[in-house]
């Protein structure tokens, strides 16, 4: 498949240091759909012969410079070999239409790099896992859902973004009418766009900082608008999506048949985010009736919120001992 030209950049610009434990290089692969993705590869120095690997992504609407990367260093650290990668049409990933979000596109960008993954000759094919992060939480259940060679998925702080999309927050518009009214607007939006010849953002996480406005709206401009996690091609850090980029989600739920997967998940999310209740569900969606339990866990990280699984929180909130033992345990 012909990949497309990329302008990958050459130093370091990540929002965390530089392990002198692993190496690092660029790396890019193809999806189904043409797209050619901008990854970072991780691989543990002094390693020999086919190692487990782990496909990373996430936050929705982050890049692999922030909380992906810092996940795919640290498990590099433990002796996977890692790909933290950017999504389609976002960072340095390829989509001649930018800043745009698809539930199939972006499963497929992970199943990708899981086919990216199986043919190194570095990598064991029967040891590989993902890990998704926030939004792409959801991606990674819905990547296991569909990917039999996954053996192993660890979804953190996971939020499922067709649930959000379609109910709103907390299920507060969860009603025909509001889902009515945000179709309408959406469509008009399209023909607005196409008149102006350019597709209108939505903007990131607001700026300047309302006093008034949830905590965890408090909660991500504390990681995406301060040096903690900033970064010049994040979504979130700078314009966001397209108001148009998420539309399809709002018909497209994920996660049908999440209680057929046979392979190995681990759920984390802080007990204080205000995204658990997705993890919480997903986990009980996961298990209701299913066949395949004994390989599925739920862990609820104390005192956590949302963005301390992004990148500890300062207080080391990721659990990155008991994600490596998941790991291991099921990438053997």
């Amino acid at each position: 498949m012909k990949k497309e030209e990329l302008k990958l950049t050459a130093e370091w610009d990540k929002t965390f240091p530089k392990s002198d434990k692993v190496d690092h290089e660029k790396a890019t692969f193809v999806n189904r759909y043409g797209i050619t993705l901008a990854a970072d590869l991780y691989v543990p120095k002094n390693k020999s012969g086919k190692m487990p690997a782990i496909a990373v992504c996430g936050p929705f609407g982050a890049v692999k410079e922030q909380c992906a990367g810092l996940y795919a260093q640290t498990m590099a650290e433990r002796g996977y070999l890692t790909l933290a990668f950017d999504p389609s049409f976002t960072g340095e990933s390829g989509g001649n239409v930018r800043c745009m979000a698809s539930p199939d596109v972006n499963t497929e960008d992970f199943m990708a790099a899981v086919d990216y993954l199986s043919l190194r000759e570095d990598v064991d094919p029967d040891g590989i896992g993902v890990i998704g992060i926030c939004g792409w939480g959801g991606m990674a259940l819905n990547t296991a859902a569909l990917d039999t060679r996954v053996k192993a998925t660890v979804a953190a702080t996971m939020y499922d973004m067709t649930r959000v999309n379609a109910k709103g927050y907390f299920d507060a518009e969860d009603s025909e009418e509001a889902r009515y009214r945000k179709k309408a607007a959406l469509c008009a939006q399209r023909l607005k766009d196409l008149a102006n010849g350019s597709y209108q953002v939505g903007g990131g996480v607001v700026d300047p900082l309302p006093a008034d406005v949830p905590f965890f709206v408090k909660d991500y401009y504390d990681y995406y608008k301060t040096p903690r996690g900033y970064h010049p091609r994040s979504l979130n850090s700078n314009g966001g999506w397209n108001v148009i980029g998420c539309e399809s989600f709002l018909n497209q739920p994920i996660l049908q048949y999440s209680n057929e997967i046979r392979s190995a998940v681990l759920i984390v999310h802080g007990e204080k985010a205000h995204s658990l209740y997705f993890g919480r569900d997903a986990y009980e969606n996961m298990i209701r009736d299913s066949k395949y339990t004994d390989n599925k866990d739920l862990l609820i990280v104390a005192g956590a919120v949302h963005t301390d699984l992004y990148d500890g929180g300062g207080k080391n909130a990721i659990p990155f001992d008991k994600i490596d033992a998941f790991m291991r345990r099921y990438l053997k």
